[in-house]
């Protein structure tokens, strides 16, 4: 056991479990991320509105400059979006590659340094001073051990930690004395821990598996868009109807009545609001990257400023 495991028993450990590492959402294409900027209801009035504007343009006669305009928006828009969505993803990528560490392991009877990456359960990790834990070890020696496990059990203090076992089962996290915990520091003393959870399976990685299952929802900027976006779409229907309806009883052209209708409907909806909605935003994000801020997604910053009440256990 003192030996570590066998480079042929280490390969065949990392077929079966994989890398030591927290799985990330499948990345989206570009062409997605770009889709996906279309979903708003305001955005979906606005191409309906320019695709009826050109209609109406054509059979005027009056071209489709007001289409043009109101695509042009749009898109704009729409690559905005992408662009702010695509600079965080980087950030947040090159934060990750600063956050990977290496873990001294006994494999063969040597002492080697491999990434934490590359760990498999059955590896015997050494343990010193200012160590990151890269996974979940049961000690199986410890000397004047202390971890720093505040992210994960929100105790603000190091804990001691020992070599001894624990009959109950049912034990927590935080009275776990004999394991160190992935993403913990060793603060001090020095010891040896076998691996016996790498990845998804480790403490940290059933919190990450938690986040990445909750569902996107709105904020509340989107939510107000799209319920203007709603009123605004009825609202134009229903001028369009009772200006044709109208219209008819005064013995108009029924074609000439509802390119009127369809042209008052498409006046009605403000086209620039989707591209002042995302400039404010994007203005706003801009300010938070002076702070050291994070913005993945353009309505977060609102949201952001909505938020009067933080609840929070003492992990934060």
């Amino acid at each position: 056991v003192q030996n570590g495991l066998s480079q042929d028993e280490v390969n065949k450990r990392y077929e079966k479990y994989g890398r030591n590492e927290l799985k990330a959402k499948q990345k989206k294409s570009l062409l997605v991320k770009f889709l996906e900027q279309f979903k708003d209801f305001m955005i979906i009035v606005l191409i309906i509105a320019a695709v009826v504007s050109g209609i109406v343009g054509i059979q005027q006669g009056e071209g489709i400059t007001d289409t043009i305009i109101i695509l042009i928006v749009v898109v704009v828009n729409a690559i905005i979006g992408v662009a702010q969505e695509n600079k965080a993803e980087k950030s947040l990528e090159a934060l990750q590659k600063l956050s990977s560490h290496v873990a001294k392991v006994m494999r063969a009877g040597k002492l080697q340094v491999v990434q934490s990456a590359d760990l498999v359960p059955g590896d015997i990790v050494v343990l010193d001073t200012g160590d990151f834990i890269p996974a979940d070890l049961r000690i199986v020696e410890a000397i004047n051990l202390k971890s720093q496990e505040s992210a994960l059990t929100g105790e603000s203090v190091p804990v001691d930690k020992i070599s001894d076992t624990i009959e109950d089962e049912s034990v927590g996290i935080g009275d776990r004395k004999n394991m160190l915990f992935s993403s913990s520091l060793l603060t001090y003393g020095r010891g040896k821990g076998i691996v016996v959870e790498t990845g998804m399976k480790t403490e940290v990685g059933k919190i990450a598996e938690m986040i990445s299952e909750v569902e996107d929802s709105e904020t509340p900027l989107q939510k107000k868009l799209n319920g203007l976006g709603k009123t605004l779409g009825i609202a134009a229907l229903a001028i369009c109807v009772v200006i044709f309806i109208v219209g008819m009883l005064y013995g108009k052209a029924p074609l000439n009545m509802f390119m009127t209708a369809v042209s008052l409907a498409v006046a009605a909806i403000p086209e620039g609001l989707a591209a002042v909605s995302t400039i404010v935003l994007a203005i706003g994000v801009q300010r938070m990257v002076k702070r050291n801020a994070i913005v993945k997604k353009l309505p977060a910053v609102e949201t952001l400023g909505s938020a009067s009440v933080i609840c929070s256990d003492k992990t934060g």
